[in-house]
Formats: C-alpha cells, structure tokens, sequence
C-alpha cells in the first residue's frame, strides 16, 4: 500500500475537513468532507494529496462523508468529482459507490490509481485566477481587464470589457456575471465559452463587459458560498446593498447602462450539486412594466433556441422558487429596478441527463448562446 499519503488544502481554491486516513478492505481510504466555511451550506471540495511512497498496492479510495447534507447532495450518484495528477489535466471520475452505514449515514467512494507523485480532487472542473489569465492572453488584445473596487476582503474586483462605450450610446449592450457563490464553477466555463465566441466576432459584437469572479474572496480562499454568512451575495441587492461587492458592481452596472442600450444581464450560476435536467434560466417572479417581461421573455428564449436539446433543459425558461434564507433582493430584482432586461442562468454540476459533461462542453454551451446573442442582434 501507499505509504503515509497527506491531505493538503492550501492550494488554489482548496476546501476539506474532518480528514480521515487509513486502512480500508482493500486499499488506504482517505475519507473527507466538504467545508462550510461558517455557513449553513456546504457542497465544494479542493484539495491534494500528496503520496510518499508505493507499494504493491496502487489503488487509493477517496471517501466523501455524509454527501445527504450537501446542498443538492442527494443522490450522490451523480456526483462526477474531477482529478488531476500533478500537473496533468483534468478528468471526471466515474459513478461513485454509495455505501449506507449501520446508523444510516451515507457515504460515497471513488477509486483513484495516482499516476504522480500527488493529485488534485475537486468536486468540479475548478476555474480562477490562472483559468481566467489564459483566457485574456488567448483573447487578446479583445477584453481590456479593470479593477472595479474591491471586495470585503480588500481583494480587486476585475471586470472585462470589449470597449467603454460612450455617454447616451444605443449601442446593444450586455452585462455578464458570475461566481456570486463561489463554489459555482460551470458558470464560469460557460461564462469563458461566451467570451471567447464574443473575441471571435469583433466587428458584430455588442459593448460586452463582464464581472467573471464576483465573490472573488470565496474563489481564492476555496468557499462555497451560498447562502454564506455574514450575507449571501446574491441576496444583498438591497437598497442600501448588504455586501460591499454589491456595491461595486451595482455601481459598475449603472456606468455600462449609462454607454449602452442594456439589452440583458445575465447572471451564471450552477443548481443543487446532483441536478441533471440541463442549463436553465430563472426569470425573475413579476414585474410592473410589460416591456421589461418582454425583453427577458425573449431573451430567455434566444438562449435556449441557441443552447439546443442537448445542453438546454425542456423547461429552459422557470420562475424562481429557491427558499432563500434571506429576505433581501436578488440580482434580478436589482435588474428590474432599474429596467434592465436580465436573469439567472443555471448550469449543472456534471450531468445532462446520462451525459458527463467535459470542460469543453460547458464552453459549447457559452459559444452558443454568444452566437445566438450575435444573430438576434443582427435582427
């Protein structure tokens, strides 16, 4: 077996707990569980583990403890965690085995035969600082790259942008976002698809910026971050804003709508850990003013006219009925203050239906809709 394998979390976006390690029937276990960082939701793990030696036996079993209290943690069966050993690329492990303890807990267990000296597990396909610094050198020179302010933690908040636009323009204009929950990755490599397809078509493409980490503290530090306490991002759209990065962004947002015509914000997320239905969007519940319904009606069907039966879910357009522990108003409400057509997209963790879904999928899905942003532009 190996020899004394070792749990990190300090790297990039690192995220584990209640470590355990030790023999199992037929390989050393490394049982582990996700870390709410102080909130009441958990559901991302990081981290490394590193092997000192081998023996005869090359096999290790990763051990997620308790998946049922993870949000959307049930059935765990649709968990695909990825792995990547050293510094290889990433890949999606297979259907976890369930395993129902005496007192009937719930655990799940993927196998893993290390081919380096150390590999990475996380629960998705992580995307941050080095993902985002690529995309920028791969784009260039499209996206100028700003610090908008800062975050609670005194982090930059960056945003991308095709160009400034000018005061009292009609140009169209779009607004992306995402990463207000940290631990929501696909979002981001929908959100990194889009972008690229955006680069591809200068001459056509609409005032674009983009906030690609707006809880860029829960990123770096490896949070899950919904519902996370001292607020929930997503839920700090008050008046007066309940997070500085609201702040920071509202502020931002008001500037681009001042240089542009809005026509949507859209905001990236990802559901439950174990959803399969596909990419959907969540409208928001009412507003007052019929155009305002119209524009994101038809937003809303553009995108998923453009996603396909392959990437969109059959009921792509929904109404937003999550039990938020916070009263406070959303992003979408913010939108509809201030008439500006705009939703949340939702983009699974790891399954469309049977579908495993790659890193290069989620970019599909992104390139489609900015090809069908393009097209509904041109009229």
């Amino acid at each position: 077996m190996y020899v004394d394998p070792r749990v990190y979390t300090h790297i990039p976006h690192g995220n584990a707990c209640d470590v355990e390690i030790g023999p199992g029937e037929e390989a050393i276990e490394v049982r582990f569980a996700a870390d709410p960082r102080g909130g009441p939701e958990a559901l991302w793990f990081c981290f490394r583990v590193h092997i000192e030696a081998r023996g005869e036996d090359d096999r290790l079993t990763l051990v997620l403890r308790n998946p049922d209290t993870l949000l959307g943690g049930t059935p765990a069966t649709r968990m695909r965690p990825v792995v990547r050993h050293g510094t290889g690329e990433w890949g999606r492990l297979g259907t976890g085995e369930l395993q129902v303890l005496p007192d009937g807990r719930l655990e799940v267990a993927w196998t893993v035969v290390p081919e380096a000296a150390y590999f990475d597990m996380a629960y998705c396909y992580p995307y941050g600082a080095a993902e985002l610094s690529q995309l920028i050198r791969d784009t260039e020179p499209f996206y100028a790259v700003d610090s908008i302010g800062v975050s609670q933690g005194g982090r930059p908040l960056l945003r991308l942008s095709n160009q400034y636009g000018s005061q009292g323009s009609t140009r169209p204009g779009l607004y992306l976002i995402a990463r207000q929950h940290a631990g929501e990755t696909p979002g981001s490599w929908v959100l990194d698809g889009f972008l690229r397809a955006m680069a591809e078509a200068p001459e056509v493409a609409p005032l674009l910026w983009a906030v690609p980490f707006a809880d860029t503290d829960g990123v770096e530090q490896g949070d899950y971050g919904k519902d996370a306490f001292p607020y929930d991002l997503n839920r700090a759209w008050s008046t007066p804003p309940m997070r500085h990065e609201a702040v920071v962004i509202g502020a931002d947002i008001r500037h681009w709508q001042d240089r542009c015509e809005p026509a949507l914000l859209m905001d990236l997320h990802a559901p439950g850990g174990c959803e399969n239905d596909g990419i959907y969007a969540f409208l928001p519940q009412s507003s007052e003013i019929e155009e305002y319904c119209k524009a994101t009606d038809f937003w809303a069907a553009t995108m998923g006219r453009a996603l396909g039966s392959d990437f969109a879910a059959p009921d792509f357009a929904r109404q937003a009925t999550y039990p938020s522990r916070w009263p406070t108003p959303t992003l979408s409400a913010f939108c509809c203050l201030n008439d500006i057509p705009g939703f949340t997209l939702e983009v699974p963790y790891a399954l469309i239906g049977d579908r495993v879904l790659s890193r290069e999928d989620y970019q599909e899905a992104g390139r489609r809709m900015a090809h069908g942003v393009i097209d509904a532009l041109r009229g």
